[in-house]
């Protein structure tokens, strides 16, 4: 007989727990786990990923309460009491304090409000014991939910596009200096519809990285200062701790820089590895990094940078204004837009990529996710080289190639002939959600290519 539901979604919190613990260094261990704590004025409350011990807390009515948050984890954590206005925050590895009356019997919640903590499971409850009362009375009327949608700030636009990294055109290894900054940045993400996307240097996907087999890159990673939360990044194409993660978990307004011998030739996505990391990965935190052989890659005319990543919003798909994260749909797989270039639109009309009859093209392509693989198919073409999940080594006239989430590949083909081609996810539902991209191409049509003998009224489709 299966285990309670409950139960399974705790030990995957578990092995999430071992998961961080190898990619950005195991946490301090907690005190021993207890239910409740004792009636008292002295709280003390230990953070890590992803609970507060204890997880319900007995304080008496009417007395001064000193709180006490402890936070043994890898990452920031902070306690949001909202019924006495307590609000702590605690980096890693530090003890913060605060004091208050609580003048209220009954039970009242708290909560870690970094993004996504609470939903794995950063939550308890403050009991408020009254004189003469062995446990508090019913929790109070539980609050209205919040809109899901917000006033979109003055002056909101959409996210530029990142640009192709050009060839690295070198003979020999170099050291390359790379530097990425985490932004968080409030845009449109469709019509209407404002997001607060997380990002690398302002844009989704962030910079492409291109370097040559045998360098040694040195990256360094800077979070705003107007960040809210700690960001950082892992990059397939490192061999070492977390990708890197382990040694860029960055707080705001701080930086750290670490090196890495570009050792496989490929294709590689890059995305921030921080606490919950599919949230960060939805907001737009993934990009790609090439690393081109010893010889480099053979010549195109064209060269584009597409990345699809799917994003899960609070409330109705299409309400307008200023959306958040939705962490149950997020969960359970559900997104509202699947999109390429992280919005709506981003490579359609005047963004269109752009090629001319006889050009050989080159499409750099990743899957952010965090959840969804992607059947790339470019309508009306055919792939004459397809590198599969970013190998070395090319297969031949492909036409749909399978991209698994945080996975990528090279397309590489001749347009032949002029009109608008359409680069899609072909589970084609996720077509309404924002998957689609033009390629316009443009010069002499050649009959021998292609010809219409007679139209249908309303041809479409293939």
């Amino acid at each position: 007989m299966d285990a309670k539901p409950g139960l399974k979604f705790l030990s995957l919190l578990g092995i999430l727990a071992l998961l961080l613990s190898a990619c950005i260094g195991p946490a301090a261990a907690p005190a021993p786990s207890t239910s409740a704590s004792e009636l008292t004025t002295d709280v003390k409350l230990v953070a890590t990923e992803f609970k507060y011990d204890p997880a319900v807390v007995r304080v008496p009515a009417g007395k001064e309460i000193t709180i006490t948050l402890e936070n043994k984890g890898a990452i920031e954590h902070d306690l949001h009491i909202p019924a006495f206005n307590v609000h702590l925050h605690a980096n890693p590895g530090r003890t913060e304090k605060a004091t208050f009356r609580a003048d209220k019997p009954g039970t009242y919640d708290f909560e870690c409000t970094i993004p996504g903590h609470k939903e794995a499971g950063m939550k308890g409850q403050l009991v408020v014991v009254g004189e003469g009362q062995v446990q508090a009375g019913p929790p109070p009327a539980a609050a209205g939910q919040p809109p899901a949608a917000g006033p979109v700030p003055p002056g909101t636009g959409y996210l530029p596009m990142p640009a192709v990294a050009p060839p690295v055109n070198r003979s020999e290894p170099a050291l390359v200096r790379v530097e990425l900054e985490a932004r968080e940045v409030t845009a449109y993400l469709a019509d209407g519809i404002a997001y607060t996307f997380w990002t690398y240097n302002g844009t989704v996907p962030g910079p492409m990285i291109r370097v040559r087999q045998g360098d040694t890159v040195e990256l360094t990673l800077k979070n705003s200062p107007d960040s809210k939360v700690t960001h950082s990044i892992d990059l397939h194409a490192v061999t070492g701790p977390g990708g890197g993660a382990k040694v860029t978990q960055v707080a705001p307004g701080q930086s750290a820089t670490f090196r890495f011998k570009a050792l496989n030739p490929g294709v590689y996505v890059y995305h921030c590895a921080t606490p919950m990391v599919a949230h960060h990965i939805s907001s737009g935190m993934y990009g790609l990094i090439v690393v081109e052989p010893e010889g480099g890659l053979p010549k195109v005319d064209r060269e584009f940078y597409v990345m699809q990543g799917d994003l899960y919003l609070a409330g109705g798909r299409d309400e307008k204004g200023l959306r958040s994260v939705s962490i149950e749909k997020l969960l359970d797989e559900r997104p509202d837009y699947v999109v390429f270039n992280g919005r709506v639109g981003a490579l359609t009309g005047e963004n269109a990529l752009k090629a001319r009859v006889g050009e050989t093209v080159r499409v750099f392509f990743g899957v952010g996710g965090p959840n969804l693989t992607s059947s790339f198919h470019v309508i009306g073409e055919i792939f004459d080289r397809v590198y599969p999940e970013g190998a070395s080594e090319p297969i031949y006239n492909v036409q749909t190639t399978l991209v698994p989430a945080g996975g990528a590949t090279i397309v590489e083909f001749k347009v032949d002939y002029p009109g608008t081609y359409i680069l899609v996810d072909h589970s084609l539902g996720r077509l309404e959600k924002g998957a689609a991209a033009q390629l316009v191409v443009e010069g002499p049509a050649d009959p021998a290519v292609f010809d219409v003998v007679k139209a249908g009224q309303g041809s479409g489709g293939h």
